[in-house]
């Protein structure tokens, strides 16, 4: 179909005035370095960047809960005045769909990220073909990074300084504290 020389332009201020909306999902327990890198570069491509944090089921045993994890998000993107965090419990697509956006972005560290995303892209693409998934290259300084391996550090009495937002670093080590003495005392028990 060729525009008319009026269609071009209507279909330029349609998309001008149009606000673009991300929607960056995951579990975030808990938040690393290498997702905020992820949030940073990410907001500088849409007006609005939301951080959806998935009420993940299949999770046996999170370290924060779903509204921890929230506030841990707010706490450390409080500065980025295009980024929203929100939660969702469903299909990713309905949630992109509910907040005006029609893609998906998502950070990858290595390859077998790739494939993993690429199934869950292929997926969501058909479920529904007007949502669009983007990948942003993890920095390399944050490619062996994860929250397992944050978690697993901290746990061990790691530290977790330089892998973690500064902000919330005390938080994380507070938790799994609070977890290997609930432990411990079942154990005795």
């Amino acid at each position: 179909m060729r525009l008319t020389t009026e269609t071009k332009a209507e279909h330029a201020e349609n998309i001008a005035t149009e606000m673009r909306v991300g929607v960056y999902p995951g579990s975030f327990d808990p938040l690393t370095n290498g997702h905020l890198d992820i949030i940073r570069r990410a907001s500088t491509l849409f007006d609005k960047l939301i951080v959806a944090v998935l009420v993940n089921d299949s999770k046996k045993n999170p370290l924060f809960t779903m509204e921890e994890r929230v506030n841990l998000i707010q706490k450390c993107t409080k500065n980025m005045p295009n980024v929203e965090v929100g939660s969702f419990d469903g299909l990713l697509v309905d949630f992109v769909k509910a907040n005006g956006s029609h893609v998906i972005v998502k950070g990858l560290r290595a390859v077998s990220d790739y494939e993993y995303e690429l199934q869950m892209a292929a997926l969501n693409r058909h479920i529904d073909s007007g949502i669009d998934t983007i990948f942003l290259m993890a920095d390399v300084q944050n490619s062996f990074l994860s929250s397992s391996v944050v978690k697993e550090l901290a746990w061990h009495g790691g530290s977790i300084k330089g892998l973690v937002p500064k902000e919330i670093e005390k938080d994380i080590v507070r938790c799994v504290r609070a977890l290997k003495n609930k432990d411990s005392q079942k154990s005795e028990g």
